[in-house]
Parts: structure tokens; sequence; C-alpha cells
């Protein structure tokens, strides 16, 4: 029987999400030198998202892609690829995989890397009873997610100020991965350090997939030791910059990322800023950042929050009280005393920080340190993750505009997750919160795409391109 003209319309429809679902998908081993046809490729699940919505070509110097470090590999000098200006239909808007209603996906990026966030196309289920309050959510992930057992290989790194910071690596990766794995550098939050169990969870994930990882405990952090009578702070970037240094010379044929959380996020989107065009990472992720520290500050002193203020400064207190003598003989407006007796962490940052990094006052500090005037100066690819109802880090102080107006920045909003908590996903309740899958397909979507792009001497001279 001749088929319908619906049935024909049909047929076409699927012939053509086939076609568009063969340009979404790039090979990830190298390209021969003799031998360039698609055929000559496995479907391997390696997102490359190839088109716009605008069908316009996006050179490799203006692209996420510019300051990545490209694997060597063994072929000599392949061919470039050629671009594909007049043979690749562009995606329209319709074409554009969707997240679902449940997340708010939004960022100059979102068109480059959402195909490759397959986590995202599924509805956000908090995990009934303990997610229906973003404070039992955020307790519940704190003192009952499950401890990944990991055997560390501490290295102290004195600063040129002689502060000392901790890097803990995985024993034994030294050996056991190549010069070439990628490396990621992992910045936990406030007091937190290497036995938090968020930071554990992000590690044996990212180790699973052939990564080598290093905590970065900030001075006194995770039992690093203080040498000199000055903590970390959110203002102060110097030993992130040293940090990223030691890592990217000792292994220079590899990629460095960096993933942070709450303050570590906020140092770590501050850092990106600084650095800007001349960053070295090729790629960073931020995890419940404050962004904006004075509206922070504001929400920290309102209801139940307070118990976490009073926690937070009784870590800050204990880990200065174990360093005191190193601040008795110090000039200016140090209270030793009131640093020592803090309440808040305001009263902390009053008493001792705003002063170690010579701000007027507290609030001057919060002004000056807040990373959502970074934003704007991001030149990397960064995934930004944050939840509606945190706590500690406000929705409302999330730079929406300026992370709308950045072509490398993306940002997921989840409707609930607490603070560090997202329990969510098929690890819940115990398991790894609902934001590492994303953020492991965000980091090898990454990771892949450097390799794609060292494919023929040439490299990878356009975003759209075609294999022949």
């Amino acid at each position: 029987m001749e088929p319908t003209s619906t049935e024909k319309n049909i047929n076409r429809k699927k012939k053509d999400d086939s076609f568009l679902q063969l340009l979404l998908w790039v090979p990830t081993t190298p390209l021969s030198a003799t031998h360039i046809h698609i055929s000559n490729f496995p479907m391997a699940r390696a997102y490359f998202y190839i088109g716009s919505a605008t069908a316009t070509s996006t050179p490799l110097s203006s692209s996420p892609f510019r300051h990545r470090k490209l694997p060597a590999h063994n072929h000599r000098s392949s061919p470039p690829l050629r671009s594909s200006t007049n043979t690749t239909t562009p995606l329209t808007m319709s074409d554009q995989p969707t997240p679902h209603p449940s997340l708010e996906v939004i960022g100059g990026a979102r068109d480059s890397f959402l195909p490759a966030l397959t986590s995202l196309h599924t509805p956000y289920h908090p995990y009934p009873f303990i997610a229906w309050n973003r404070h039992v959510e955020t307790i519940f992930a704190a003192f009952f997610r499950s401890l990944p057992d990991i055997k560390f290989r501490r290295e102290c790194l004195r600063t040129k100020d002689n502060g000392t910071v901790a890097l803990d690596w995985v024993s034994g990766d030294r050996t056991r991965l190549s010069a070439v794995a990628p490396v990621l550098i992992l910045l936990p939050g406030l007091t937190g350090g290497s036995q938090d169990s968020y930071v554990r969870h992000m590690l044996v994930r990212a180790r699973s997939k052939g990564w080598r990882v290093v905590v970065f405990n900030s001075r006194g952090c995770g039992k690093s030791p203080v040498t000199t009578p000055q903590f970390y702070s959110a203002s102060f970037l110097g030993d992130m910059s040293e940090v990223v240094a030691l890592v990217n010379n000792r292994y220079p044929k590899a990629n460095v990322y960096a993933v942070g959380w709450s303050l570590g996020a906020n140092i770590l989107v501050r850092y990106l800023g600084q650095e800007s065009r001349s960053c070295v990472l090729s790629g960073a992720v931020s995890l419940c950042n404050p962004f904006n520290l004075v509206i922070a500050d504001e929400d920290f002193r309102k209801g139940f929050n307070i118990v976490y203020d009073k926690s937070l400064a009784n870590g800050l207190c204990k880990i200065f009280t174990e360093h005191a003598p190193l601040f008795e003989e110090m000039d200016g407006e140090y209270n030793i005393s009131a640093a020592a007796n803090a309440k808040s962490v305001r009263e902390f940052d009053e008493a001792l920080t705003r002063v170690s990094f010579g701000f007027k006052s507290v609030d001057d500090y919060y002004s000056n340190s807040s990373s959502s005037d970074s934003i704007k100066n991001v030149c990397i690819p960064l995934l930004c993750i944050q939840a509606a109802n945190d706590p500690i880090a406000p929705s409302r102080g999330i730079p929406r505009e300026d992370i709308k107006a950045n072509s490398n920045c993306l940002l997921i909003v989840t409707p609930k997750g607490g603070h560090l908590g997202w329990v969510a996903g098929g690890e819940a309740p115990r398991g790894a919160p609902w934001t590492d899958p994303p953020v492991m397909e965000f980091l090898e979507h990454l990771e892949r795409a450097a390799a794609c792009s060292s494919v023929g001497s040439g490299g990878l001279q356009h975003v759209e391109a075609s294999l022949y």
C-alpha cells in the first residue's frame, strides 16, 4: 500500500532526527593521518555540540576551548578539519536538547554545553522526607552522608609569604596515572577539607574516570599547619595562584580543572576573573557559591541560619585558638580576644580577617570580596550549580544577568538542595549528591573537546566542523 502523506512526513522526520543525532556525536579516538571518514569512527558516547541557533561559526580564538592544552598523539600531522560553512544544516531552537522544567538552566554557554549534560533531561527528584525542608536536608547531608574511604598522600606547600597549605593527593596515583591524565583541584568550603564527604564523593567519581585529583586544604583547614599570622579569606587569591602554578608545572602535558564549593567556589570564581584571559585552567565548576557576600551576610543572621553561623564561627575559633601565639605580637587593630571568642562569622571577620587583609571594616571586606563581580571577566568554561532554597548562598545573590551575558558560563539552579545537600538522584539519600553526575559530564565534555581540537596540524578551526 502506498504510504500516506502523513506517514511520509513521519518517516522523513525520523530520518532528520537520526541525522541530527549523528551531528551531535564525535569520536574520542584520534583521527588517522591517511583515512578521515566518518565511517571509520565508533559512535562513542562523546558529546560535542555542532551548530547553533544563530548558525554562526565560532573561531577557536574566541571559543571557550581556546586555553586548552592539546594532548600529544603519536600520529604525524593530519589534515585540518574542514569547515562546514555551507554543508551543515544549522540547528533550530526546536532541535536543541532542553533540560527538564524542574531545573533553571541559563547562561551564555547554554547551547554549547547543554547537549553534554544528559543528566539534566530527567526531573530533579528530591529525596522524600529529608528534602522537604532546606535545613533538614543541609544537616542530613553534613552528618549522615557516607564518607568514602580514601588513602591520601599529603604535600605541604610553603607559599611565598612563608604560609603553608596542604595538598592531599590520592596515594598511588603518582605512578598509576599517566602524565597526560587530566588533573582536578578541589576547593572545599569554609573550614572544610579533604575530610568532608562531599569532597570525597567528587574525588571518587573523578578518579573512577581516570582523573588525577588533589584536595586544596587552605591554611589551618583539614589540619593544614598555620605558619604565619594570617589565615585564608574570600579576598586572598595568592594561595590559589601558587597551587595552580605548582600543579600546572608538575603536569605540563595535562589539562588542569578546578571545582569549588561554598567559600571555595567564591575564591575560585574570583581567581578566574582575576586571571581572565591568562587563566591556565581548562575549565571550572562552582557549587553553592554565595556570590554576593553582603547579601549572604544579611541572610546568615536571620532565623535558623544563626545555627550555621555559630557552627562555622566555632570552627574558625578552634583553628585560631590552636595558633593564637602567632598573633600575640601583631600590631594594628587585631582583637585577639574577640577572634578567639567570636559567636558569629561576622564577629570573627571583624576581629581578625578584615584586619589581616587590609580592609577598613567587615562590610568593606564583604563588598570587595564577592565573586559576583568577577563573572563578567571569566574567560574559560565555567559551570555554576546553585540550589534555589540554599540558606547560606541566597538565590537572589546569583549574578544571573552577567552569567547570561558571558559565552563561557552556564548556570543550573535546582528547586531544592539546601547548602551542600542535594539529597536527590540515584544515590540518595546517603550516597553522592545529585550534582556529581552533571559536574563530571561537564568536565569530561571539556576534556573530550580538547582531544578533538588536537586532531590535525591545523587544530580545530571552528566549533562547527564536519568530518570527511
